[in-house]
């Protein structure tokens, strides 16, 4: 008996000593940071007179900031971000406290729209505060860069077939029937101007249809766009009103009732740049920046875009289904940041971690000072077909490699009699 007694002690104590590769980086040195980050919370798209505007007799909240823009929240939430980065930076060495960068140690670009120039503005502040870090952009007005645009470049029959065909597959039978259901509660849409002068009592049964054109962004018309919309307005009103019971016009919702309605928006989001041939082509321009930073030696870049810029990303890389706890957004979080850090371990290897950093709800209805005691919400990206180290590390060539794979597939798209 005390010998089964001393063994069983004895195994005990050589696991209580021993510790787990999956959590050892003790052997790796962080060596530089590459983030595409969404920007934070803005104002919402469609302003008074919209369609969104008609579908309900509610009043939408009074935003600080014009539409489209970055709200003074989205600000203050972006910037205790970046103060997390520094605080991760520093304890890893990457940076000291209060760094100054040499010329081309770090990179900061952004698409040339007010929300996104904003977003990588206040970012900086947090992370770098004494060192003025400039935003690089290629327009000064508010436009789309086609570096952040996720518009199609190549467009002729052939590739409409095959985007429809794809997805037709990925979500014909998906659509959120119950989600609508629950919108349109919240909206009290049978009230709204809209469904009066239209004498409906719902939003139409429509079937989805998606529409591209060469150097457009892949779009639908109809019950879809017009639910995202209205979707992403809540979404963004949860985020802004302090009050949740009059951000959602009087209802109660529960926190899984604001999840299905956000779901109605990353449907949309997934309808349109998820399909494989669809994300390769929107996502291509952006596809060769990233891969060129990760081939730098610089330590940090900050490409600040949109939600359909990471959302094609991961799905032109094959990247493996998530999830995102305490999140009402169930794929790109409003400011959040797909995070590729580069290691060198201490066998002389580049390797590669990919993760997804957002805020979760209530660090962003709270406007939580985020430390590495108290950090935001993180979690890892996985890729189809790509191979992890017991310490959860990939090779840096091989992720390099799936990043050439994604890029090389827009040239093995359809090519022939451009559409009109």
């Amino acid at each position: 008996m005390f010998k089964k007694i001393f063994a069983l002690v004895a195994i005990l104590l050589f696991v209580s000593i021993v510790p787990a590769q999956a959590k050892n980086t003790d052997d790796y040195k962080l060596t530089g940071v590459v983030v595409l980050s969404r920007h934070n919370i803005r104002s919402p798209l469609s302003g008074k007179n919209s369609a969104v505007a008609k579908a309900t007799p509610h009043k939408w909240f009074e935003w600080t900031s014009a539409p489209s823009e970055l709200s003074l929240r989205g600000g203050e939430t972006e910037t205790i971000m970046g103060q997390y980065f520094r605080r991760w930076l520093v304890s890893e060495n990457l940076i000291t406290e209060n760094y100054i960068p040499a010329e081309g140690e770090v990179r900061f670009y952004a698409n040339s729209k007010q929300r996104t120039i904003a977003t990588a503005q206040f970012f900086s502040s947090g992370l770098f505060p004494v060192a003025n870090v400039r935003v690089e952009r290629k327009f000064t007005s508010d436009k789309m860069d086609p570096v952040f645009n996720p518009q199609l470049t190549l467009v002729n029959d052939e590739f409409i077939s095959l985007a429809s065909a794809q997805i037709n597959a990925m979500f014909a039978d998906k659509v959120p029937s119950e989600n609508l259901r629950l919108l349109e509660r919240v909206l009290d849409f049978k009230n709204s101007e809209m469904a009066k002068a239209e004498g409906l009592k719902h939003f139409r049964d429509e079937p989805i249809e998606v529409i591209f054109k060469l150097n457009e962004e892949p779009a639908t018309r109809g019950t879809l766009r017009l639910a995202c919309q209205a979707a992403d307005n809540l979404t963004l009103q949860y985020y802004e009103e302090e009050d949740s019971v009059k951000a959602a016009f009087g209802h109660k919702l529960t926190f899984s009732d604001w999840q299905k309605i956000s779901a109605i928006k990353d449907f949309y989001q997934d309808v349109l740049f998820t399909a494989p041939a669809v994300a390769v082509n929107v996502a291509h321009p952006l596809l060769q920046v990233i891969n060129d930073e990760l081939s730098l030696d610089r330590k940090f870049t900050f490409l600040c875009g949109h939600d359909s810029n990471i959302g094609s990303v991961l799905a032109a890389l094959d990247a493996e289904k998530y999830s995102l706890p305490q999140a009402i957004e169930g794929k790109t979080p409003i400011g959040c940041k797909l995070v590729i850090e580069k290691w060198r371990g201490a066998d002389g290897i580049d390797y590669a971690k990919t993760k997804l950093i957002y805020q979760s709800a209530e660090q962003l209805r709270n406007k939580t000072t985020l430390t590495l005691d108290n950090p935001p919400m993180i979690i890892p990206i996985k890729f189809k077909g790509l191979s992890q180290n017991a310490d959860g590390f990939y090779r840096l060539e091989d992720l390099q490699q799936c990043f050439q794979q994604a890029i090389n597939a827009y040239y093995d798209l359809p090519a022939e009699k451009v559409a009109a």
